[in-house]
């Protein structure tokens, strides 16, 4: 059966709506498993009461503050691909000029080397390529703004050293970001009470049928684990490198995109 480009698309945007929800799946029916076998063998015998459900209560209050956390970086995280596009472009521009100019030899050689940063780009955020290796990629342009000198207006030369500049700036925030963990001690805290929490709802008593303990235990137990795992993918939304890790990283497409405008005009 031949697939087009939109259900492709479309199919990988369902994969990655469901795909936390699919990857802790096993690990709930595990749970509803050892559920039922606690209470046909008659070992739930904690009773429910109102401190239980304060300690779940307890547990949403931390998760919510660890997720409005990494949610600030992720909404900053969005607008940095899309921003480097802008800057390669704004710098591409300048070889489009050189071209009007006459200067097609030193054009051509500049384009190339805002192209060769684009896909560096691309393949370092994918851990391919080195941040150390990036930076110097980025420092190379001197060269060029050097060989402008005498050929472009000074403001000219002044904005493509500060979309230099901005590169630089960009790719040391997305560093940092994909380098530190939010909090890792409230990870901690959030993933042993949840794991406490699981634990109790095994051997507690939640109802007199075995229908209601299965659904109440299996139902928690997803909105906890599901809200961790959750919470990761956003800390990090640039874990390209990490294999079948899609759905809480930003898109890349304005920098591929971007690439591919800069490649026409050489």
């Amino acid at each position: 059966m031949k697939i087009y480009p939109k259900k492709l698309i479309r199919f990988l945007n369902v994969h990655q709506r469901w795909s936390i929800s699919l990857k802790i799946l096993p690990l709930v029916i595990v749970i509803i498993g050892l559920k039922y076998i606690m209470f046909v063998l008659n070992l739930d015998r904690i009773v429910l009461n109102s401190l239980f459900t304060a300690l779940i209560s307890a547990n949403i209050f931390i998760i919510g503050f660890l997720i409005s956390g990494v949610l600030s970086d992720y909404k900053e995280s969005e607008k940095l691909p899309s921003d480097l596009a802008c800057s390669l472009e704004s710098l591409a521009d300048e070889g489009r000029i050189l071209q009007y100019g006459g200067h097609g030899e030193l054009a051509n050689k500049y384009l190339s080397t805002i192209s060769k940063l684009n896909e560096n780009i691309l393949q370092w955020f994918h851990k391919r390529y080195r941040t150390e290796n990036l930076m110097q990629d980025i420092s190379s342009l001197d060269e060029y703004f050097y060989k402008l000198e005498g050929i472009t207006q000074p403001p000219s030369l002044t904005r493509l050293k500060n979309e230099q500049s901005s590169i630089r700036k960009m790719v040391n925030r997305i560093n940092t970001i994909r380098e530190t963990d939010f909090l890792g001690t409230g990870y901690a805290v959030a993933e042993i009470i949840t794991t406490l929490l699981i634990i109790g709802m095994l051997f507690t008593e939640i109802s007199q049928f075995l229908v209601e303990n299965m659904v109440f235990t299996g139902f928690v137990s997803f909105i906890l684990i599901y809200m961790i795992f959750l919470i990761k993918d956003l800390d990090n939304p640039f874990s390209y490198y990490i294999e079948h890790n899609i759905s809480g990283n930003v898109s890349l497409t304005p920098i591929i995109k971007s690439n591919s405008r800069i490649q026409k005009m050489l």
